[in-house]
């Protein structure tokens, strides 16, 4: 690509970055999308999240994934793509590869070029056989550069449950667009955190160490850097909330005290108390995934649950 091609490909991701900052800061409850943590030190942040103590959806899952990568090679074809939305550090992807010889190309598709490049030097050093087309690309847009018609079969792979930070009418969207760019030979492993005790919830988003705090505020500092906000972070709290009647963990930055806050020439007033909505992360019940899943035109046709319910990973096929 040209220096001029990627110098218009970055003023246009600028501009969705600021209408998109705009328009929420203009809702009556301010939201920012969490597409938007995911700059290189927010990936650095979640990927630390993973490691602390109460964050069990990172761990829980991987174990999971250990036992289920043996079991779903039995569904797998030669020469398969594995193609990963918000592939992110791809660490849990080293177990479908090391468990799955047929897969012969790696699809990594994730926002940000800081998490997507080291990500792909270390998958292409530690399986030379292995073809990585990474794609740097907003998976929940339309993505034109996706050709996998060549591919004798396809497997989609979405873990960490970011499904859940979809509301479920944008979750079903997802799946039908994912639907359509894996094509008719797909199959589609996604991974879905589930409904359990709140405390257990609330603590996995609200870390001790304050480290989801920092990947919370960091969207500020984004805001900016890149688009001359003049967010005081100082001002803006973390805040963890259980939603139970949407069965959704909700992310806020509460403002500290009234004030005036500008991103380039607009200008917009937090009452002390007010919150900016930055995430939601839906909790499932395997009914209710197996019925967005149907409705989306996939069928349940193998689930995985991990110990006490804590998570799941579904096999989705298409019809």
């Amino acid at each position: 690509m040209s220096s001029a091609a990627l110098s218009d490909l970055a003023t246009s991701s600028r501009n969705d970055f600021l209408d998109d900052v705009l328009a929420g800061l203009s809702q009556s409850q301010k939201s920012l999308s969490p597409k938007y943590f995911y700059d290189e030190a927010g990936s650095d942040l979640f990927e630390a999240i993973c490691l602390t103590p109460e964050y069990y959806p990172t761990r829980t899952e991987t174990a999971l994934l250990a036992h289920v990568a043996p079991a779903l090679s039995a569904w797998v074809q030669s020469g398969c793509v594995l193609v990963e939305f918000g592939s992110g550090a791809s660490d849990k992807t080293r177990l479908l590869l090391d468990a799955m010889p047929q897969i012969t190309t790696y699809m990594p598709i994730d926002i940000s070029a800081g998490a997507l490049e080291p990500a792909v030097d270390r998958i292409k050093d530690a399986y030379p056989g292995v073809t990585v087309v990474p794609v740097e690309a907003d998976f929940t847009q339309p993505i034109a550069t996706l050709d996998l018609a060549t591919y004798p079969a396809v497997l989609g792979f979405f873990p960490g449950s970011t499904i859940g930070n979809f509301t479920p009418a944008e979750a079903a969207a997802f799946l039908k667009a994912a639907r359509a760019m894996l094509g008719p030979k797909a199959l589609f492993l996604v991974g879905a955190d589930l409904v359990k005790d709140p405390a257990i919830l609330v603590a996995a988003y609200d870390d001790a160490a304050g480290v989801t705090a920092a990947f919370n505020l960091n969207v500020l500092k984004r805001i900016n850097t890149e688009l001359g906000g003049d967010f005081d972070l100082a001002q803006f709290a973390h805040r963890a909330r259980w939603n139970a009647s949407d069965a959704r963990m909700e992310m806020h930055l509460e403002s500290l005290r009234d004030q005036i806050v500008h991103v380039g020439h607009h200008a917009f007033a937090f009452r002390k108390g007010e919150t900016i909505h930055t995430e939601n992360s839906h909790k499932f019940t395997v009914k209710g995934f197996g019925a967005l899943a149907l409705a989306s035109g996939w069928t349940l046709v193998e689930q995985w649950l991990a110990p006490d319910d804590a998570f799941a990973a579904f096999l989705l096929e298409r019809f």
